[in-house]
């Protein structure tokens, strides 16, 4: 079973190489493509001060996180969680160099090195998208996801729109059968229907729905300079 989560962070700013930390981490747990609900959330006393304008983006002031456990000691719980996984990320490099920085203090290994993989959502979004914006909210806004609630960015929230957002991205590539069961591996066997026991009903136009098709059709032909088909074959 494919089992993926969307991860988000909120940091105190910009640099992990400067001492920026995490104080946010949200993850949203897919499992052959559907969301399953077991999900991880978790606040962070980053051990310094946030930038102010990072506090614009996410809201997470320094008063609010100071009673708020370590990374040190959600560490385990964390790893744990995510291990086995595919994990997805936009902007992947960005996140996981936090992570990789959190690691390091606690001299475990990189963060890379303990889940199954790790899938970067803006990459494949630039590769779908050539030329556009491909930030969270432009995906949201083109695959048509709901993101009215996101006035502040939020690690969970963003995890969940990201899941969304990939759902949407990826349609097609994997099938949304659902199980009937345990799966033999063969072929599906559908019996057989004589159709001629079934009488259909053939529903004639109206005169006025006549006229209204001929008038989209004349429409149609004046459009394309008369080289409709259906002009032509008649």
């Amino acid at each position: 079973m494919t089992r993926q989560i969307f991860l988000d962070t909120e940091t105190t700013g910009l640099s992990p190489e400067n001492g920026d930390r995490i104080i946010e981490i949200g993850c949203v747990e897919m499992q052959s493509r559907r969301l399953t609900g077991s999900n991880k959330h978790f606040y962070l006393n980053p051990e310094r001060r946030n930038h102010e304008d990072a506090v614009k983006i996410h809201g997470l002031t320094d008063e609010f996180l100071a009673d708020k456990p370590k990374f040190a000691a959600v560490a385990d719980e964390l790893m744990e969680y995510l291990a086995g996984a595919e994990i997805i990320i936009h902007n992947a490099a960005f996140d996981v160099g936090f992570l990789d920085a959190e690691l390091k203090r606690l001299a475990r290994p990189r963060f890379g090195e303990q889940v199954a993989g790790v899938t970067d959502s803006l990459t494949m979004a630039r590769e779908m998208f050539p030329g556009k914006s491909n930030s969270l909210d432009a995906l949201c806004k083109r695959l048509e996801v709901d993101n009215a609630s996101r006035t502040l960015h939020g690690a969970l929230l963003d995890a969940g729109l990201l899941a969304e957002v990939y759902i949407r991205m990826t349609r097609g590539q994997n099938s949304l059968v659902i199980d009937a069961g345990a799966s033999s591996g063969g072929a599906v066997t559908v019996a057989d229907i004589d159709l001629r026991q079934f009488t259909l009903p053939v529903i004639e136009p109206s005169d006025d729905e006549r006229r209204a098709h001929e008038a989209v059709l004349a429409e149609l032909d004046k459009v394309s300079g008369g080289k409709t088909l259906w002009r032509a074959m008649a």
